[in-house]
């Protein structure tokens, strides 16, 4: 029976290229584009959708993340795709880095809090947190994204099946 690390590097190297090729597609120069008054900057959402991988280092190595808090995983826009890119390429490396540390001990029977200053938002054993708030989140992200790649005339890319712009992968 493979471990629950196991599973969940299986599922970063299942999701990460889609969410490469999504962010490759981000146009430069738009950063503060919104399709709606409340939505999120397009610069933000894309560095958002780039960095959460990362916080899975959070999620196994400490014990919270402070959303407020400056630093390592404040969500912030990138100049160039380039850089978003190789943000969410450094990303993914340390969270599977701190996947392949993990026990299953560790992830199930240990908790991790999601902060906001001094407000709790979540408190999850370190497993959900990385399969609701770090993975499961950043599809919905990553969806949203999407929509803003397609309201900018930008290719939207295949993930789960064919788009109206590429076919499924390997087809």
């Amino acid at each position: 029976m493979p471990s629950l690390a196991q599973l969940l590097l299986t599922e970063l190297d299942q999701e990460m290229p889609g969410t490469r090729r999504t962010l490759e597609r981000v146009p430069e120069g738009r950063d503060d584009w919104k399709p709606h008054e409340k939505s999120m900057p397009l610069g933000y959402l894309a560095g958002l959708v780039a960095t959460m991988p990362g916080w899975i280092v959070s999620m196994i190595a400490e014990d919270q993340l402070d959303l407020a808090a400056p630093g390592r995983y404040q969500t912030r826009a990138f100049g160039t795709s380039a850089e978003l890119v190789r943000a969410f390429d450094q990303a993914v490396r340390d969270a599977r880095a701190a996947i392949q540390g993990a026990s299953d001990e560790r992830l199930v029977t240990t908790s991790w809090r999601l902060m906001m200053n001094d407000q709790v938002l979540s408190k999850q054993s370190r497993y959900e947190a990385v399969r609701v708030s770090a993975l499961n989140h950043r599809y919905h992200h990553r969806a949203q994204l999407t929509i803003y790649l397609r309201l900018h005339e930008k290719p939207v890319p295949s993930l789960y099946g064919p788009s109206a712009d590429e076919a499924y992968p390997g087809a």
